[in-house]
This record gives structure tokens, C-alpha cells and sequence, in this order.
């Protein structure tokens, strides 16, 4: 499995207004280089996010998913995938993890998916971006990536 090659951003809830804090830095966890977020979720000012997310090129025709090696804090996040068919900010297809405490591959299938404030279908061939979420409550997040493919 060869990984993609991408560049990861830090977004909180700051861009609208709320006070999250976050950070993302390159790391060698448990001797492997990753892209790790960390930093504490509020729910105050009408916030509770922080994620890094990427741009992805669409997947090769018949994927069936997203395959992220990932390791943290043992807390629930999501994984977030947007389309060229949303276009609002609040808009994703969303799927829940607990992080692993040791590095995991994790397969997230694209049929497991949840539209949020969406009606749009996922359309697969149309993924152009991928989060990792720590979102809805109050808790401090840890969690890296060290590899991102499709499968």
C-alpha cells in the first residue's frame, strides 16, 4: 500500500468564532514520522472542533475506501471526506473512530459514511478532501497519521 502524498493544515473552530485550540506538527511517534494534531476542544462561543485536514486526489476507479494508518489518545474522532458536490463549510460525509493507542491501519469504506447537512450522495470519484476531527465535546486531542491511501 503506497500512501499519498499530502499537506496537512491545522482549522479550528476560530474561523468562526469560537475558542478551540489546536496545533499540528511534524513528529516521529513511536519511531514513525506523522502529522499530528493536538490541542483542546470547547464547546464555548459556540464552538467544539479542531482537525487537520488535506486535499486528496479522487480515488482510482473501484476503491472502496480510505485507508489512514493512525495512532492516539484513545478518544472518539471522526473522519470528515468532502465533495465537488458540497459546497458549504458545514457540510461532510463523516465517520467515527476511537483512536488507537498503537499504530493501526484503519480502513473507513466509503458506503460507511454519513452525509451530514448534506441530501448529496457520497460519489467516491469526487473526494477532494479528508479530516481528522476531534469535534462535538469538550476533551483534549492527540491523534497523528502517519499514511493516507485508498483501497
Amino acid at each position: 500500500m503506497n500512501g499519498l502524498e499530502l499537506s496537512w493544515e491545522l482549522v479550528t473552530d476560530r474561523v468562526m468564532g469560537g475558542v478551540s485550540n489546536g496545533q499540528i506538527e511534524q513528529a516521529v511517534i513511536n519511531g514513525r514520522p506523522a502529522t499530528r494534531m493536538t490541542g483542546r476542544v470547547s464547546l464555548d462561543n459556540n464552538g467544539g472542533f479542531i482537525q487537520i485536514a488535506a486535499d486528496l486526489p479522487p480515488p482510482p476507479s473501484g476503491a472502496k475506501g480510505v485507508a489512514l494508518e493512525l495512532t492516539g489518545n484513545a478518544e472518539t474522532y471522526n473522519i470528515h471526506l468532502r465533495t465537488s458536490d458540497i459546497t458549504r463549510p458545514w457540510q461532510s460525509f463523516r465517520q467515527a473512530f476511537t483512536a488507537p493507542s498503537e499504530w493501526t491501519l484503519c480502513h473507513f469504506d466509503f458506503g460507511d459514511f454519513d452525509a451530514h447537512r448534506t441530501a448529496e450522495p457520497l460519489r467516491p470519484g469526487n473526494i477532494r478532501r479528508i479530516g481528522i476531527v476531534a469535534i462535538g465535546r469538550v476533551f483534549d486531542a492527540d491523534a497523528a497519521v502517519t499514511s493516507v491511501s485508498y483501497y
